[in-house]
């Protein structure tokens, strides 16, 4: 006889597995039946349209008016040195929105994507070629970097660029690959539970756990605004503190919320681990933390503040005597 429940079984058990070179599995179980997909789908999609990436938006060439125009002396032609200039992915430094750079060759030289590394951008495939040059040739030319999600067309960058330079179509997303599958799980005597399975694989700009750190975060922020539906004050309801979903979120590893590097390199040497740490502390303790700036903290106060715990939130005493104690044995 099948048992009656009054309320669906609540996922405990995660799992992460490193496949390879910015190539990981992240698995999830016990769902309910019909579960498992209802939550792996739109989380597939928003890991592939909400991760963080950068992405060349334009470039200006000395003596170029046009994408279909060549530069003396280069082999590539400019329409070919544009598909050759999206195939490089970037990081840019400091964790900065934009980053304008100006570079001059001389040939003769074959020009490598490790070859645009400076002190405002990072390369992650250095290996990809740009362009070769004969000896009699020179190039100098200038491009507009940006970070963003998702697909841009050239269109809707042209008013964003500078005039005499050519906007170009913007890739964004750093997700080659982000699939699941959903399988069944024997629990206790009954095989109707479901665990999905999710494989991602990303192109290096970020780690396969922060493009799904981007996607629950986008998912949290998006499902909020269905509290109203019931006059529900999500964020009073959060401050009291009291619930077990409260201390969960507390325990949330920072590592999951898809900070830029300066933010988590900050955190992670001043020993941080969980969100709880950083409510503990508050703003103006965080302020303190070595090498943090303005920019970091204002992310992640936002970070905070989404899931929860803005500047007015009070941490209630007994959940904060429970999170201390938890952050000790996870931290032992």
């Amino acid at each position: 006889m099948k048992s009656i429940k009054s309320s669906p079984a609540i996922p405990a058990e995660v799992d992460i597995r490193i496949l390879g070179e910015n190539r990981a599995e992240i698995t999830a179980w016990p769902f309910e039946t019909g579960n498992a997909i209802t939550l792996a789908h739109p989380l597939r999609r928003l890991i592939l349209g909400s991760s963080i990436g950068y992405a060349p938006i334009s470039l200006k060439i000395d003596g170029v008016l046009h994408e279909f125009d060549s530069v003396r002396g280069m082999k590539e032609d400019i329409a070919v040195f544009i598909i050759n200039l999206k195939n490089i992915r970037f990081k840019i430094k400091d964790d900065l929105d934009r980053a304008v750079v100006t570079y001059s060759f001389v040939g003769p030289k074959e020009i490598k994507a490790s070859d645009l590394i400076n002190e405002q951008v990072e390369v992650i495939n250095g290996d990809a070629l740009l362009a070769t040059l004969n000896k009699d040739a020179k190039l100098n030319f200038t491009i507009e970097i940006a970070k963003g999600i998702g697909y841009v067309p050239s269109e809707e960058l042209r008013e964003d660029v500078d005039k005499e330079a050519i906007a170009l179509d913007a890739f964004f997303t750093p997700v080659r690959e982000a699939n699941y599958k959903i399988e069944n799980i024997l629990i206790g005597d009954n095989p109707n539970f479901e665990k999905i399975v999710f494989e991602i694989e990303t192109d290096g700009q970020i780690t396969p756990r922060d493009a799904f750190g981007n996607a629950l975060e986008t998912m949290n922020k998006q499902l909020n605004v269905f509290g109203k539906v019931f006059d529900i004050d999500l964020e009073a309801t959060k401050t009291k503190g009291k619930s077990e979903s409260a201390l969960k979120t507390l325990l949330i590893p920072i590592d999951m919320l898809g900070f830029g590097a300066r933010s988590s390199n900050s955190l992670e040497r001043a020993g941080i681990k969980f969100i709880g740490e950083l409510v503990l502390m508050g703003e103006n303790e965080i302020k303190n933390i070595k090498n943090l700036g303005k920019k970091s903290l204002d992310e992640i106060m936002s970070a905070l503040e989404a899931h929860g715990f803005g500047p007015d939130y009070k941490l209630d005493g007994k959940i904060k005597a429970s999170l201390i104690e938890k952050i000790k044995q996870l931290k032992a």
